[in-house]
């Protein structure tokens, strides 16, 4: 089975190419371009340069959030766009998810996070047995100080990862002696992560179609959020 995937999510952007669980090939950029512009270029690269036909992709798959507003919209509709022609399915796979899957050799927890601005991060603990991450809190958005209180609770090593864990990471005094900061190569979003997640989907049968892949937000966009303050402020008076 190969499966074509792509994250969008935040200022990095990466494309893998996994067949039958083997890493053909991966491209990952951090470099703040507009991913309108990156995307494609970087798909039709890969697919060329391992001698893939589009028409062979069996599972086209996406990050569908949480993330950048604008982000996680261009990776859906680019995942619509290339598999609603021949009606291949589609594997939706959460962000924070996807990363967990950067550690499969690790042992712990891990605490997937994005910056969500505000003093807040989007966040979702792991557990990493036999190489697969074991899902123990939902995706949400919450507070860092709310997660600093939780993660008191965990016992053993607790593994950061996401755009957002350094900045989590540096807003303690005093590091937690069994928190890790995990190294560049593999803490932030990338498409491998999410391939190896869509395989686990397609073997529980969990794939959608086109039709039905769809971002996913924890929160509205600020735009709205902004309106809709304004209408509340405007009917209270």
């Amino acid at each position: 089975m190969k499966i074509l995937a792509i994250d969008t999510t935040s200022s990095p952007v990466s494309v893998a190419l996994l067949n039958d669980g083997l890493l053909m090939g991966e491209f990952f950029l951090n470099v703040k371009s507009t991913h309108s512009c990156t995307l494609l270029p970087l798909i039709d690269t890969l697919l060329k340069t391992t001698s893939t036909d589009i028409n062979d992709i069996d599972v086209f798959a996406a990050d569908t959030g949480p993330g950048s507003f604008t982000g996680v919209r261009i990776g859906v509709s680019s995942v619509k766009g290339m598999s609603m022609p021949a009606n291949k399915p589609c594997a939706a796979v959460s962000t924070l998810e996807a990363m967990a899957y950067n550690l499969p050799f690790s042992n712990g927890t891990v605490c997937s996070l994005m910056d969500a601005r505000c003093s807040q991060v989007y966040n979702a603990m792991f557990r990493l047995e036999g190489g697969k991450p074991q899902r123990l809190t939902p995706d949400r958005a919450l507070s860092i100080d709310e997660l600093k209180e939780e993660l008191k609770s965990y016992s053993g090593t607790v593994y950061l990862v996401g755009d957002g864990a350094e900045m989590f990471w540096n807003s303690y005094t005093d590091k937690p002696c069994n928190m890790v900061l995990t190294p560049e190569n593999i803490r932030y979003q990338r498409a491998y992560g999410t391939a190896k997640a869509a395989e686990n989907l397609a073997a529980e049968n969990r794939l959608c179609s086109s039709l039905e892949l769809q971002p996913f937000y924890l929160r509205l966009p600020q735009a709205e959020r902004e309106l809709k303050a304004k209408q509340k402020k405007s009917l209270s008076k």
